[in-house]
This record gives C-alpha cells, structure tokens and sequence, in this order.
C-alpha cells in the first residue's frame, strides 16, 4: 500500500489505477471500515482509503483535539485489506486557507435528527467530502450505513451536483451482541459495553412491531426511550422516517428505517434499523 500525504501524489496514483473506489475515513478503524474496503474492492481495480480528521464536522463542545489518530495501526488494517493507496493529508492540504466556500445540505434533511443536536455538522461533512471526491475523483465512493443521515446527505448532494460518482451504502457491521461497531464504543466502560447492546434490542423490537402491523409510531418511539431512561441511559432521539428523505411517514407503504442516539455515561452512539 502506498501513503501519499499531498494532492498531486494521490492524483498521479489515481491516473494509474484504472477504476477507482475511495473510501474516506477519519481514521481509528474497525471492522465495520475494513468490511467497506473490501466491498470496494469488489468494485473496482483499486481501491483508495482516506484518513482525515476534518476540524469543520466538530462542534464547539465537541473535542477535535481528543479525537483517535491511530495512524500506525490504521495503516496495517487497510494493507490487509487490499487497500491500494491511503490519503493520508494534513490539515495544511486540505485547508491551506480558512475555507470560505462550504456545502450547506437541504435544512429540511439537516434539520432533524443528527442535525438538531449536532449544528453545522453536516455542512463540514459534506464540504470535505466533496473536496475528496474532487482531489481523487473516484468512479465509486462508500459510506456506512450506520451513519443513515450521512449517507442521505452525501447521496443527495453527489446527485444534485452531478457529480460522475456511484454512492454505495455499506450494511452496519456488529458485534455478535449486536451492538454497532463505532470508533465510540473504546470509550465505555466494561459495564456500559454490557449495556450497549441494549439500544440495538429496542431498534429490533419497534422494527419487529412495525413489520407485525403496529403503526402507532408515537407509542413506540417514546416506550423505547422510557426503556432506556430506565437503564440510565439519555436518548436524544428514536425516530421512525422515511428511507428516502428521514421525514415523517405519510404512506403506509412508504420504506421506513427507525433511528436512535442516546448517551450512556459519556459515550453517545448512534444506530438504525431499515425496517
């Protein structure tokens, strides 16, 4: 695996590469990162992972600096996998001046969700985001779907510009308990590892209920945060919505995902279930 760490070497390194698929990252990988890099190398002749923790996703009372870089580590992952290159840039690179010109998503689909408690954070997603397609001009991207309100986003926004790029969503890869894999989950305790598990169980069971007729989408959202405020848990949110757009359902036969975050001590995961 080649590293390149300035724009003209990951270019010259895409010229050469035939079909291309990049999958970007912020570093810290797990398995769920590992299981996209293989997937994308089922689609193309070579596949470039990217490793950037961008500054403007973070909001103010959230630790950029606290962030893992496990760069070494990283490294060998990806090797293993059969990643071809890594973009691996400093902030130098990718902001060599304050940036001025930002992508700022629909409101509707930032809104809500993610975007009610996390301000801003979609605009700096989807502003790097764009700036890495543009820098490797990939001929397919991944994004897990984990992060359902990310992947939304950045499939709009690849779609509204026109860019020449295939969005590919990743399954959400778990532990055998169920719980998501997250760069999040090193952050808790041995007893909340125990209780992690517990958020995917209740997503399990409003799906399980929906798929069973129970539309009472009310009912069973604000029974699974009592669920798991009983548990000493701080659910920001669980959701049912629409695939398409993360809004309300209206149709009965709209595809619908159903979608959580909540705090268990100092760790906030996030989860879904397509239902």
């Amino acid at each position: 695996m080649q590293i390149h760490t300035t724009i003209d070497s990951i270019r010259r390194a895409r010229a050469r590469s035939g079909r291309v698929a990049l999958v970007p990252t912020m570093g810290n990988l797990h398995d769920g990162h590992i299981t996209l890099m293989r997937q994308a190398g089922d689609r193309a002749d070579a596949v470039i992972a990217s490793i950037f923790v961008n500054r403007l996703q973070f909001g103010p009372s959230e630790d950029f600096n606290k962030y893992p870089r496990t760069l070494e580590a990283d490294c060998e992952k990806l090797e293993a996998a059969g990643v071809a290159h890594l973009f691996a840039p400093d902030e130098t690179v990718i902001y060599p001046q304050p940036q001025l010109y930002h992508v700022d998503p629909a409101p509707a689909q930032v809104a809500i969700l993610e975007g009610a408690f996390r301000p801003g954070h979609f605009r700096g997603v989807a502003t790097v985001v764009l700036k890495l397609l543009n820098i490797v001009q990939p001929d397919v991207a991944l994004f897990g779907k984990k992060d359902y309100q990310q992947l939304m986003v950045l499939s709009n926004m690849v779609r509204e510009l026109a860019l020449p790029i295939e969005v590919l969503p990743g399954e959400t890869v778990r532990a055998a308990d169920g719980l998501a894999l997250s760069s999040r989950n090193g952050y808790l305790s041995e007893a909340e590892r125990a209780e992690a598990p517990r958020l995917h169980a209740q997503l399990a069971r409003i799906r399980d209920a929906v798929q069973s007729g129970d539309h009472d989408f009310l009912k069973l959202e604000t029974d699974a945060m009592a669920e798991l405020e009983a548990h000493a848990w701080q659910p920001d949110y669980i959701a049912v919505r629409r695939r398409s757009d993360l809004q309300p359902p209206v149709q009965p036969d709209d595809p619908l995902v159903v979608l959580a975050a909540a705090r268990l001590g100092r760790t906030r995961l996030i989860d879904n279930l397509e239902i």
